[in-house]
C-alpha cells in the first residue's frame, strides 16, 4: 500500500526510522564499548600466529576499504549539481566512479576473502574469533559482494546501451536528507532493488561495528606521537668532560 507522499509503511520503516535506529546504536554502543571494554578496544592483533597471508590480505582489503569509503562519500554526499558545476560530466563521472569502484571492489574482496580464509585455517586465530566477529564477516562480506555486483550489473547494462537508475537522484538524496532529520523517503522508495538492499546490508553493518573488532576504525594512535622515547639502558652516570657538549637528557618511561 502506498501513501500520499508515494511510499509506503514498509519504507518508512526501512527508511525513515531505521536509519535513526541505527545511528543510536552506534553512538550508544560506541560509547558503552568504550566504557566498559576499553581493553577490548582493538583487532586482537594474530600477527604471530600467522604472518604470510596476513601480509598480503590486509593491505589489499584496507587499501580497497579506502577507496571505497571515499568512492561512497563523494557519491553520497556531493550533489550532481557540483560536479556538473565543476565541469564533470556524467559520463566521465560514471565511468570514473565504475573503474575505480571495480579496481577497489576486487581488491576489497580478495583481501577479505585472504583475511577470512586464514582465520578459518589457523587454529589459535579461529579460536580468537567471537560469534559476533563471524557475523560481522558475513555481513561485510556480503556488502562487498552486493556493492560490487551492483556496480558490474549496471556497467554492463550501460554498455549493452540499456539505461539505469542513477543512485544521485535517489539513494544520494536520501542518505543527506538524514542529517538534516528531514529523510526523504520518497526518494529512496524509487530507487531500484539492488540500491536498496545494498544500502539495508550497509545499515545491519554499522549496526554491529561497535560490537566487533571492527571497532578499532574509530581508534587513532595520536599517543604515538607524543609519548617519550622508550629507554633500553641507563643513561651514562658520568657527566661530559670538560669541553665537550653535553646534550640534555629527554624524559623516558
Amino acid at each position: 500500500m502506498t501513501g500520499a507522499g508515494g511510499y509506503g509503511p514498509v519504507d518508512l520503516l526501512l527508511w525513515g526510522v531505521l536509519p535513526y535506529a541505527v545511528l543510536v546504536l552506534v553512538v550508544g554502543g560506541l560509547v558503552w564499548r568504550y566504557r566498559y571494554d576499553r581493553f577490548g578496544w582493538t583487532t586482537r592483533s594474530s600477527e604471530l600466529y600467522e604472518s604470510r597471508l596476513l601480509r598480503i590480505g590486509s593491505p589489499l582489503f584496507h587499501f580497497g576499504l579506502l577507496v571505497v569509503i571515499v568512492g561512497h562519500v563523494v557519491g553520497l554526499l556531493v550533489p550532481d549539481t557540483w560536479t556538473r558545476a565543476l565541469g564533470v560530466s556524467d559520463t566521465l563521472y560514471h565511468v570514473s566512479a565504475l573503474s575505480m569502484g571495480i579496481v577497489a571492489g576486487v581488491c576489497t574482496l580478495t583481501g577479505i576473502v585472504l583475511l577470512v580464509w586464514r582465520r578459518r585455517t589457523t587454529g589459535p586465530v579461529f579460536s580468537a574469533t567471537t560469534r559476533n566477529d563471524k557475523l560481522m564477516y558475513l555481513v561485510l562480506v556480503l556488502a562487498i559482494v552486493t556493492g560490487l555486483g551492483m556496480t558490474v550489473y549496471f556497467a554492463g547494462v550501460e554498455l549493452a546501451g540499456g539505461h539505469t537508475g542513477d543512485y544521485r537522484e535517489t539513494v544520494s538524496p536520501w542518505f543527506r536528507s538524514i542529517w538534516i532529520l528531514q529523510p526523504d523517503i520518497t526518494a529512496m522508495a524509487a530507487a531500484e532493488a539492488p540500491y536498496k538492499l545494498h544500502a539495508l546490508v550497509g545499515l545491519a553493518l554499522f549496526a554491529l561495528l561497535p560490537f566487533t573488532r571492527l571497532v578499532h576504525a574509530f581508534s587513532a594512535p595520536i599517543g604515538y606521537l607524543f609519548r617519550p622515547y622508550v629507554v633500553y639502558r641507563t643513561r651514562d652516570p658520568h657527566p661530559a668532560a670538560a669541553g665537550q657538549s653535553q646534550r640534555a637528557a629527554r624524559r623516558g618511561w
